[in-house]
């Protein structure tokens, strides 16, 4: 088919694709997606409506996208694992609604060995040359900044902040609310609520800015300082400090949520 041309199938023929755009035929555009010149669409993609799609970027599938994203020019999204083990079997890319992807963003499938599915959530925003792997996993409203890289098998909890040129090692969760800072190398876990950066990274006290912005109340505040102050600057041993957090904290969901990250992490928690 050439390129531009649409099918009866998928109802392209008041789709907005230019003509130097290559689009498989067994792609599923709705009517209002837009797509730019020499962008490549591959078989398998699923796309929402409202969807926009810049020059040269390239989304392979399989793919389900949903309603309200935007990928800038020179994005790759959907691309095979970059996984010594992957052999090309089928896994998938899915994708919620209302993301941005930045120039030159790159999203991987998943593998076999990590549940065979990426996922990014909804309402994120991937600046330029960030780079999700194989098998992570995005909650919604996340904000990565220019070339802030993930591993496979990550897992990043809603409202979190990654800044610009930080690694994050596979396998490592990023709770909700949290903060890290630019130039960051995130080898551990880095709790909900709470402000890192550096080798580690170092935990620097509650993502305060975070916090206020989104509306937390001054006393849920409070007890997540509190929360803070008992695990990770009263010296006691961690599985006393968890203790006390449930002991004195118990009315507080954000105290609990703090603890039951902490405990769960396999990885370990920066405790300096």
């Amino acid at each position: 088919m050439p390129a531009g041309r649409q099918s009866p199938k998928s109802g392209r023929e008041k789709t907005k694709i230019h003509p130097t755009a290559i689009v498989h035929p067994d792609a599923e555009l709705p009517p209002d997606v837009a797509v730019g010149p020499y962008a490549v669409i591959g078989r398998g993609v699923r796309m929402g409506a409202g969807c926009r799609v810049g020059a040269h970027a390239v989304i392979e599938g399989p793919t389900g996208i949903g309603e309200g994203n935007v990928f800038f020019p020179f994005c790759s999204i959907g691309t095979a694992p970059q996984h010594m083990k992957y052999a090309g079997e089928a896994t998938s890319l899915r994708i919620g609604r209302g993301n941005t992807f930045r120039e030159f963003v790159t999203v991987n499938r998943g593998t076999r060995h990590g549940g065979g599915e990426t996922v990014v959530g909804d309402h994120n925003f991937l600046m330029a040359y960030v780079h999700i792997a194989h098998d992570c996993r995005l909650a919604d409203h996340i904000i990565m900044a220019n070339a802030a890289t993930r591993g496979g098998h990550i897992e990043v909890g809603p409202y979190a902040v990654i800044g610009g040129l930080t690694g994050i090692h596979q396998f490592v969760r990023i709770g909700a609310y949290a903060m890290v800072g630019g130039l960051s190398a995130v080898r551990m876990d880095v709790p909900p609520y709470l402000l890192a950066s550096g080798d580690g990274p170092k935990l620097h006290g509650l993502n305060l800015v975070g916090l206020k912005r989104h509306g937390f109340s001054a006393e849920q505040i409070r007890r997540l300082k509190q929360s803070y102050q008992i695990l990770f600057r009263s010296g006691l041993l961690l599985k006393q400090a968890l203790q006390r957090v449930r002991d004195e904290l118990a009315g507080s969901p954000e105290a609990m949520a703090l603890a039951k990250f902490v405990e769960g992490s396999e990885r370990g928690v920066s405790r300096e």
